[in-house]
């Protein structure tokens, strides 16, 4: 039986973080072994916000390296970069001519970036989805792991497609929003400011790549308060986001200790110590970081190692690329 084809990019704009790994990565994993899957690094797509491009290429070599070492198996996925896969563009030219400015000019992430740099608004952010579309189609993919704010773009690809095969014939496969039914974890900064960050707020983020002392430092500092005012209080989110993390890496007994010493605590009676349960925290984090940073510098100090995977990944996506190019070339009548 033929599996469903799933499809997922990230952008090489940083270093890869918990939140990458718990919102994104960890599934990717799983998902390897139940369906056939194309994941890639978004390079192209890094350039419409990132164009100086000293540090692209050392960004890509780890991306793919830290996708590896978290679990991904190249013999089971094609993990190849966006830019290796020619075909990709071609599409986006198509899909382009199906596109309209005002329904661009209208999505929420242009909007966003288009104020965030207000001297640099280029073509290409505007047709951002649209290359995001050529991304998931040209793999001919039926699912997409993504989040509500990409809801917005998996429509819109969903639209082209829809016009493409109404004005040139039905082969396009829609394509759908796909997550497992888990609540999907959201990782907050350690200064409980908003989400961690590949560039943002890197005292607060801890990245796959942190060394252990890092890592001590920076769980130490996450901010947190005077305690509960009452048994049983509701957590404020950055003391949430304490127990989300120490649910994910430390054992079911140590979470517990900790839950029962803060329903316990009221003012006058705080039972729960945060720099006890930041110690625990830490000490566990260096425990299921170090393993993914050994295995990701392990694989970036072999360049020939990195290149023939790499290479691996891009003949797997070409082939199935190739594949859709020449169905879209037969359909709009450009193969002469």
């Amino acid at each position: 039986m033929q599996k469903e084809v799933v499809v997922s990019g990230i952008r090489p704009t940083g270093f890869l973080h918990l939140g990458n790994y718990f919102g994104a990565m960890r599934n990717y994993v799983r998902m390897q072994d139940e369906f056939d899957c194309y994941f890639f690094v978004a390079n192209w797509h890094s350039l419409t916000t990132h164009p100086d491009t000293k540090e692209l290429q050392n960004s890509v070599y780890r991306v793919i390296a830290e996708n590896i070492a978290c679990g991904l198996d190249p013999d089971k996925v094609a993990l190849y970069v966006q830019s290796d896969i020619p075909e990709i563009a071609e599409l986006y030219l198509y899909l382009n001519m199906l596109a309209y400015k005002g329904e661009l000019e209208k999505t929420v992430t242009f909007k966003e970036k288009a104020r965030a740099q207000p001297d640099n608004i280029n073509a290409g952010l505007l047709t951002y989805p649209v290359l995001q579309a050529a991304d998931i189609i040209i793999q001919r993919a039926v699912k997409v792991p993504v989040g509500k704010d990409q809801e917005q773009h998996l429509e819109m690809a969903r639209n082209f497609a829809e016009r493409f095969n109404y004005r040139y014939g039905d082969i396009l496969p829609l394509p759908y929003a796909f997550n497992y039914g888990d609540e999907l974890i959201k990782i907050m900064g350690l200064d409980g400011m908003g989400k961690m960050s590949k560039s943002e707020n890197q005292q607060s983020t801890i990245y796959l790549a942190d060394e252990d002392d890092a890592i001590r430092k920076k769980i130490m500092k996450a901010k947190t308060d005077q305690g509960p005012a009452t048994p049983n209080s509701e957590k404020p989110d950055y003391i949430q986001n304490l127990f989300t993390l120490m649910k994910l890496v430390s054992n079911v007994e140590a979470v517990a200790k900790f839950e029962f010493d803060f329903n316990a605590s009221s003012t006058g009676n705080c039972v729960i110590r945060y720099g006890d349960m930041k110690k625990q925290l830490a000490e566990d984090m260096v425990q299921f970081i170090t393993p993914i940073r050994e295995k990701a510098n392990a694989i970036l100090g072999d360049k020939d190692l990195l290149h023939k995977l790499m290479k691996q990944g891009a003949d797997k996506g070409r082939s199935r690329a190739a594949e859709t190019l020449k169905m879209v070339r037969n359909a709009v009548g450009l193969n002469y």
